[in-house]
């Protein structure tokens, strides 16, 4: 049975490490990008179960990034879950708007993060 794919963009390395050690834990694999350019890059080369998608980075923003995601047939059905520290509603529904399937704001608590990605992994939210 091939593991999930989860590709991390966020230019934390903080996060990165801990979603690492996680993935282990949880039967995923995790691929890393630390800009949005990179995510479209990857995206398309590995193919991901998901991606999870941070709002604020540098070179293309996540929120450019996921206009791209899903203008792209290739990428457009992959499910995106965005981490911001952007709270504001009109910046959660523009997200949502845009086809994320999930927002969760900054700062977050592992645990909070792990069953969202959970949910989407076994199918909880629709492409």
């Amino acid at each position: 049975m091939k593991l999930p794919l989860v590709l991390l963009a966020d230019d934390d390395v903080l996060l990165h490490r801990v979603l690492a050690f996680k993935a282990i834990q949880q039967n995923w694999r995790l691929v890393s990008a630390f800009d949005g350019a990179e995510c479209l890059r990857l995206a398309l080369v590995e193919r991901p179960s998901l991606i999870i998608l941070d709002g604020m980075m540098p070179v293309l923003d996540g929120f450019a990034t996921l206009r791209e995601l899903r203008r792209n047939p290739e990428t457009s059905a992959v499910p995106v879950l965005m981490l911001s520290a952007r709270n504001r509603e009109t910046d959660v529904v523009g997200a949502l708007d845009e086809g994320a399937n999930d927002y969760l704001t900054k700062p977050f608590s592992p645990a909070e993060l792990l069953a969202r990605v959970s949910r989407i992994l076994a199918g909880g939210v629709a492409a």
